[in-house]
């Protein structure tokens, strides 16, 4: 018998779809309350993930997705941090 590996699977908090884990980008909530992009998906902290694209970035920012999944008030600039890095990201994997 062959043994069928699971593929982990997460929801985008912009646009809802289940996704597989390694398709997206983790943004976590260290102990420190400092909010960033973990590359890794393997640092400590309340994570939340997102499709790699702009727009579900802009959803998660409307729709306050962002802010539930992390459980705290999250400020401007963080989010414009924030956009600016996954840009970055969408980028290089093109």
């Amino acid at each position: 018998m062959s043994v069928v590996k699971k593929i982990p699977q997460r929801q985008c908090i912009g646009c809802g779809e289940m996704k597989n884990k390694k398709e997206m980008i983790r943004i976590i909530k260290t102990p420190e309350d400092s909010i960033l992009i973990d590359s890794t998906g393997k640092k400590n902290g309340r994570g939340a993930y997102i499709c790699n694209s702009s727009e579900c970035f802009k959803k998660a920012v409307k729709n306050k997705g962002l802010e539930r999944s992390l459980k705290m008030n999250i400020p401007v600039d963080i989010y414009n941090e924030l956009e600016k890095e996954l840009i970055g990201l969408e980028s290089r994997e093109r």
